[in-house]
């Protein structure tokens, strides 16, 4: 059976729908989406692995508006749980593929449709952890798969991307994203070996994001998407009061 037949179709109009509505609700839920180094995800040759660090439930959507931003013309792809796609069937249909890492049957299903994803000129987002990790955990430690694709494919280019979602100064929090050097491997590497390379550019990419996002400077970064603003609650109605009595009072010395 050919490459090609592995390939989960993604259907055009339910991706579109999708990404609309995800790009809606980061809109909601957080202050703002910004960048660091995005030039790197623009220009960097195919055949092209974006792979990050693994830390909330908003890890999918994220990519998915990253991909859709910055790739709008290409088609992009993302391992996942069986599991998963179980529960959540319309995933299947935006370019999210099963695979299995404790199976020898599985780590071929993964080598085989990845690289036929590859080879079709399409996108492949990993989170190599394989698990919900917090961003402060050190040593990085990746499931073997990310690097039997590397060895599988000498030319390919790796790009390690971290996120982080903190909190700044009002409500809601920030997303924030930084990609970092590409990784390219040979063919002539053993899988341990590959495997600590990739790690650690993902590492060094995460602590420069860290070390950013500590500054609170928000023009260090590209805003790729404005969200919800202001304090709201209590704060919030403070801060209407105050702008009430400066309207008051520049009224009355008028």
């Amino acid at each position: 059976m050919p490459l090609e037949a592995d390939v989960p179709p993604i259907a055009g109009l339910t991706y579109r729908l999708f990404a609309r509505a995800g790009k809606r609700y980061l809109r909601k839920h957080f202050r703002s989406v910004m960048a660091q180094r995005t030039t790197l995800l623009e220009k960097t040759p195919l055949p092209l692995v974006v792979y990050g660090n693994h830390s909330s439930w908003w890890d999918p959507m994220l990519a998915v508006f990253l991909a859709r931003h910055f790739l709008p013309h290409r088609q992009h792809y993302t391992p996942t749980s069986a599991a998963t796609l179980r529960r959540y069937p319309i995933l299947g249909k935006i370019g999210l593929f099963p695979t299995e890492s404790h199976s020898a049957a599985g780590i071929a299903h993964f080598l085989r449709t990845s690289e036929a994803i590859l080879k079709q000129g399409s996108v492949l987002w990993i989170r190599p952890q394989g698990r919900f990790a917090d961003t402060r955990e050190h040593p990085l430690r990746f499931t073997p798969l990310l690097a039997l694709l590397a060895q599988r494919m000498p030319g390919l280019t790796l790009l390690p991307f971290a996120t982080e979602f903190t909190y700044w100064d009002e409500r809601l929090p920030e997303a924030l994203v930084r990609f970092g050097d590409p990784v390219m491997i040979g063919d002539n590497h053993a899988p341990d070996a590959v495997t600590h390379e990739l790690e650690r550019a993902l590492a060094t990419t995460m602590l420069e994001l860290q070390h950013a996002s500590t500054l609170r400077d928000a023009s260090q970064f590209h805003t790729l998407l404005t969200g919800t603003r202001g304090t709201g609650g209590a704060y919030g109605a403070l801060q209407r009061l105050r702008l009430g009595q400066r309207s008051l009072d520049h009224t009355a010395r008028r």
